[in-house]
């Protein structure tokens, strides 16, 4: 049988089975709000889970990992290798740097408002999906089993939507392919979350956890409220990047002792809620509610001289 490395992952388990099994009785029994409002929430679940076990194996065992990644890729609409090339290889090796394909101030500049929220998943797509092809293509000739693994995800994706379609296509949206896409637009979002105003310049560079110097750790923001029990300590980001294969269950504590005093204060809010209507909403019409920019200011060139 296989084992969980971790105990708390039966949080994740539970959210895994529950998101389809709703899903599956709404199906049978029609729609009824609470449940749908359910479903909703699990599905950004689901993108933690996703990110989590790309991170840290939830199983001792090969075979019971690849089951969980064609399960994931089942329940998130999406094949779950892309956290590799996208996330991995991209943004934990860049942290919000120049370099990272999806950095928030790449689209318009340094923004943090809720039109820049919005329009950032779609933006993020239009610059991953290059670099994913790219890193298949580059996959295929130096390892054309794991790339056909990466086939057989789009092969389980694409086929569940094309059968339950088939089924009942009214259904298939409403149950399976919104909800999916709702939990996809907060997975890419919630790099917006993290990131829009925090320090992406080339200056920061990893530090020791005994150094005390905060320049190198202000590339992200962390929010201390309900959104990390509930979402695996999705919240505590700063953590996370400095200890990427830390289980999440360590990253309170991790926050806690070694991070959170490192951080300029801007960057550590409370509820993620609360900080959205503060910037997104009341920010749109009183400037002191706005975030500031924790990026360094370019030096201005004057041309007159030349």
């Amino acid at each position: 049988m296989p084992r969980l490395r971790h105990f708390r992952d039966w949080q994740s388990l539970a959210y895994l089975v529950a998101l389809p099994a709703l899903a599956a009785w709404q199906w049978v029994h029609g729609f009824w709000w609470p449940l749908y409002a359910l479903m909703l929430f699990l599905t950004l679940g689901i993108g933690v889970i996703h990110h989590n076990h790309t991170h840290l194996r939830m199983w001792h065992g090969r075979w019971a990992n690849r089951a969980t990644d064609l399960y994931i890729t089942l329940l998130q609409g999406h094949p779950t290798f892309v956290f590799w090339p996208a996330h991995v290889a991209n943004h934990h090796r860049h942290r919000h740097g120049e370099r990272d394909v999806a950095r928030t101030y790449r689209f318009g500049g340094d923004t943090n408002h809720l039109w820049g929220y919005l329009l950032h998943p779609l933006q993020a797509v239009f610059v991953l999906y290059p670099h994913i092809l790219g890193w298949l293509a580059a996959l295929r000739r130096r390892g054309p089993g794991a790339f056909r693994y990466c086939m057989a995800q789009y092969a389980v994706w694409l086929g569940s939507w094309a059968l339950l379609l088939a089924i009942d296509w009214r259904r298939a949206l409403l149950f399976v392919i919104v909800p999916q896409l709702h939990g996809l637009h907060w997975l890419l979002a919630t790099n917006y979350l993290q990131h829009a105003h925090a320090d992406g310049s080339p200056r920061r560079e990893k530090v020791a956890p005994g150094d005390t110097q905060r320049g190198a750790l202000n590339y992200a923001r962390n929010f201390e409220g309900l959104v990390n029990p509930l979402l695996f300590n999705i919240g505590l980001h700063t953590a996370h990047h400095e200890n990427p294969h830390a289980h999440w269950s360590d990253l309170t504590r991790l926050h806690r002792d070694t991070y959170r005093e490192r951080v300029d204060p801007a960057l550590n809010e409370g509820g993620l809620l609360p900080y959205m209507f503060r910037v997104f909403v009341l920010g749109a019409v009183v400037p002191r509610f706005r975030s500031r920019s924790l990026m360094p200011a370019r030096p201005v060139v004057d041309l007159s001289s030349h």
